[in-house]
């Protein structure tokens, strides 16, 4: 059953890269008292996911938390190291909180796994976005595959 607004985001261990290595992260203690706008990629340093939909988060951050927004996560079927890379090479780090997924426990509880293996992808996350409010999915924006509109930034903030 794929989530949907209304849901609780399932208590998942998500890993972020520290100065002391990977910390596990427990999805209700993250997500627990804050509004965070989420965005899901098919994985790091692809096309889409490094020219234009990580961009645009790191772009429109103040807008986002002008609007309310206390932070911006982005996730992947990544592990944390590859995940902190891509922040530190793409201007995020400071900006967007890293979520690595690296099994895609994630993904599976949230209905949203997808199968990448005809691009030597494996599984991995299918693309979209989500407004949580203390754990709670307010908003979620999913794509059709190949597809990368309704979780962008610029969406996202249109719908705040």
């Amino acid at each position: 059953m794929t989530i949907k607004a209304g849901d609780r985001l399932p208590d998942t261990t998500l890993v972020k890269a520290s100065e002391n290595g990977p910390d596990k992260v427990s999805a209700q203690e993250y997500f627990k008292g804050k509004k965070v706008a989420l965005f899901c990629v098919p994985g790091a340093f692809t096309p889409t996911c490094s020219a234009k939909h990580l961009p645009g988060y790191v772009e429109k951050a103040g807008a986002l938390k002008e609007r309310g927004i206390d932070e911006i996560a982005c996730t992947a079927v990544n592990d944390a190291f590859v995940m902190d890379a891509w922040a530190k090479s793409s201007g995020a780090e400071g900006t967007v909180t890293m979520l690595a997924d690296g099994n895609g426990d994630l993904a599976r509880a949230l209905g949203l796994e997808m199968d990448g293996s005809a691009f030597g992808l494996g599984k991995r996350a299918q693309r979209y976005s989500m407004l949580v409010n203390d754990g709670v999915v307010e908003q979620i924006h999913v794509e059709a595959p190949g597809e990368f509109k309704v979780s962008s930034a610029e969406y996202m903030l249109d719908q705040l």
